[in-house]
């Protein structure tokens, strides 16, 4: 096998810490990042303030770990990673450590910082056996645009690629309620220009809460995917994200973390009449009123308990999961599995996987390169220039850079295949997944043969369609990059 992408960035890295030796404190950062990629992704997730980051990064989990109401520890940036046993750190901005009580409460992890003030915590790290934190560390940033100024800052100096170093994350999930110019302006801000010239490769934005566009009813999440689509192609967020998603959070996350007395409150609501409880859910102030329709017809449902139901499920929720229940949903599993597929959750899943975790290797090389082009762009030294040179050579010259930044033109517009060239063209390009049989639209357990012969029919097409003289120059420019990419499956695949 030849020369890798994250081998080439590896020995970027270790040249550029030999050449910075003397400078000890950039030469064990630049050693740091050499580590950095072996580890998980590292996906952030960021957004205005009550715009569902940790009700988001819970469902992503399956577990209630990120807290959700407002508290000291909502406004420092927090990482959650995987690790054999449990365990919570917290970093202050002096540099020392200090381990926090495992504390949790009605399923939900509880971090008290045991007096220390936010502006006195760098971050918070919290060590959580857990398959999902194995694929990416997540991390959970301050909200955007707080009342308090210094809060937003926090997430603006984590993420901002223009500090002076480069952001730690290599991905970054970003929440939006609707779509705002200030959303865009962040975006613009996270985009590595350095590497992604043209357009956004490691941003993926989402519309959460996306429940309250439809007003709660039972059919929103058609109104918000059809929004999402129209996001998709907005001028304003073009070239910025890889693609917009819309979920209901709340719902995801009550759906992963679903409790058999939950079901039974919500079996007992479902046999009631269903107008008496859509009656009940018109609003929130009605369902947990003394004298709500619901409270007739349930009397042991009192309205404390049905505040916790809504604060778990949402109005859309309720209405969801007791309409799936009167369908015939019997079982805990079945209705959190039906949730998790309406919330979208399954969705943002496919997309994380599809363009973030399947291309990790290509992300933890772009991160890598970033940073040693602001080191020698910071400090240039003796030998910094040799370091330019080779970091401009893989930026030119990796085919997976290329890719990534044609699939986000051809997601936002900004370049076109004709229609009977696109879907295949983008496929080959892995935007349903970097795999070869994704890619070659076989089945996953396509054998070596298959495979081979596909991609070698595939390398036929395209190096026609890169000689067709009748489908214009930017056109063809983008039939060579899928030849490019034909050429790379040959290579890899030959028997």
């Amino acid at each position: 096998m030849g020369r890798t992408l994250t081998d080439a960035a590896r020995d970027l890295l270790r040249d550029a810490a030999e050449v910075y030796r003397d400078d000890e404190g950039t030469a064990g950062w630049l050693h740091h990042q050499v580590d950095r990629l072996d580890e998980p992704l590292r996906l952030a997730v960021a957004g205005k303030v009550k715009a569902g980051k940790s009700t988001l990064l819970n469902a992503l989990v399956g577990e209630r770990l990120a807290p959700v109401d407002a508290g000291e520890c909502t406004k420092v940036v927090t990482w959650y990673r995987d690790a054999p046993q449990t365990g919570v750190t917290m970093v202050g901005t002096d540099g020392s450590l200090h381990e926090l009580p495992v504390d949790r409460r009605d399923g939900a992890l509880v971090i008290d910082l045991g007096g220390a003030s936010a502006e006195d915590v760098e971050m918070l790290v919290v060590d959580w056996p857990s398959q999902s934190l194995r694929i990416a560390t997540l991390i959970d940033t301050p909200g955007l645009a707080s009342l308090s100024h210094e809060v937003g800052r926090r997430t603006l100096r984590f993420l901002h690629p223009d500090d002076e170093r480069p952001t730690d994350a290599d991905a970054v999930v970003y929440l939006m309620r609707h779509l705002h110019a200030a959303d865009a302006e962040f975006l613009e801000a996270f985009r590595g220009q350095t590497v992604a010239q043209t357009a956004s490769v490691n941003s993926l934005a989402v519309i959460s809460r996306a429940d309250e566009i439809g007003g709660g009813r039972v059919d929103a999440m058609v109104s918000a995917r059809a929004i999402a689509r129209r996001y998709r192609s907005e001028p304003a967020l073009r070239g910025l994200a890889q693609d917009v998603v819309a979920v209901a959070g709340l719902v995801a996350e009550t759906a992963r973390t679903l409790h058999q007395t939950e079901f039974t409150v919500l079996a007992a609501l479902a046999r009631q009449p269903k107008d008496a409880v859509e009656a009940s859910l018109l609003t929130v102030d009605r369902f947990v009123a003394s004298d709500s329709p619901i409270a007739r017809a349930v009397p042991d449902l009192v309205p404390a308990q049905r505040a916790a139901l809504l604060r778990r499920f949402g109005v859309f929720g309720l209405r969801l999961s007791t309409m799936l229940i009167r369908q015939g949903v019997a079982t805990p599993a079945a209705l959190a599995a039906d949730l998790v597929q309406r919330s979208g959750l399954g969705e943002l899943r496919d997309a994380l996987d599809r363009q973030f975790v399947q291309r990790r290797d290509v992300l933890k090389a772009r991160s890598a390169l970033l940073a040693v082009h602001q080191v020698v762009q910071d400090d240039p030294v003796s030998g910094s220039r040799a370091l330019s040179a080779e970091l401009e050579r893989l930026l030119t010259g990796a085919h997976e850079f290329t890719e990534l930044r044609l699939l986000a033109e051809l997601r936002a517009g900004a370049v076109a295949l004709p229609a009977s060239l696109s879907d295949e063209g983008a496929r080959l390009l892995g935007a349903v997944g970097a795999g070869p049989a994704a890619r070659l639209g076989l089945p996953p357990a396509a054998g070596p043969h298959d495979l081979h012969a596909a991609a070698l029919d595939a390398l036929a097409r395209w190096q026609e369609h890169a000689e067709n003289p009748m489908l214009g120059r930017a056109v063809t420019g983008v039939c060579r990059t899928v030849v490019r990419t034909c050429e790379g499956l040959v290579a890899t695949l030959r028997p």
